[in-house]
This record gives C-alpha cells, structure tokens and sequence, in this order.
C-alpha cells in the first residue's frame, strides 16, 4: 500500500470498520485520531482548526495510550504532537506530502 491508501485508510475506512465491534471508548478515540489526520490534510486549512488541532491532540494521544499497551509507543507515535505546527508554520500538507514522488 502506498501512503495515500493508508491516509484513506486512515480518515474514512478505521472509524467506520470499527463502529459496532470495539467498545465506545476506543471507536471514540480512533474517531478522533481519524478526524485529526482528515483536518489536518484537508486541501485547505484554518488556522483556528489547525490550534484546535495542537490543543486536542495530547488528549487523543492520552486515550489512545489507554487503550494499547506501552511497547506500542515509540517515537514516531510522538511526532503526530508537531504535525499541527508543521501546517501552521508550513502550509497545506498537499504541497509538503510525498503521493506526487509515489505516483
């Protein structure tokens, strides 16, 4: 899979797979991861969204830390804290992302 299929796996398909089959707690907190990932590379950004964004996501991180053991956690599960700074102080993801180098 490349990585526009995971970004769609991602914002569309996890929540609504997962709806029905995983206790409401955790269909919330991947809701939430889901939401977070389709603001945040949506074609156009709103710097309200985008603080919005910084403000929640240490509280998704924390649910989800909840719901998975610890070795699931590594570094790169931290760097999702400084995706919202990136489009703030970069732009749109479109024009940083790499589906143009994978096609």
């Amino acid at each position: 899979m490349k990585s526009h299929d995971f970004h769609i796996f991602i914002e569309r398909l996890l929540p609504s797979m997962m709806r029905g089959f995983v206790k409401n707690d955790i269909w919330e907190a991947l809701a939430d991861l889901s939401y977070f990932f389709r603001v945040l590379c949506a074609k156009e950004v709103d710097r309200a969204q985008i603080r919005q964004l910084e403000a929640n996501i240490p509280i998704i991180l924390f649910k989800l830390e909840k719901i998975f053991p610890p070795g699931f956690f590594n570094s790169i599960e931290h760097l999702i804290l400084h995706l919202p700074y990136q489009v703030r102080v970069g732009g749109p993801v479109k024009y940083t992302w790499m589906y143009g180098v994978e096609r």
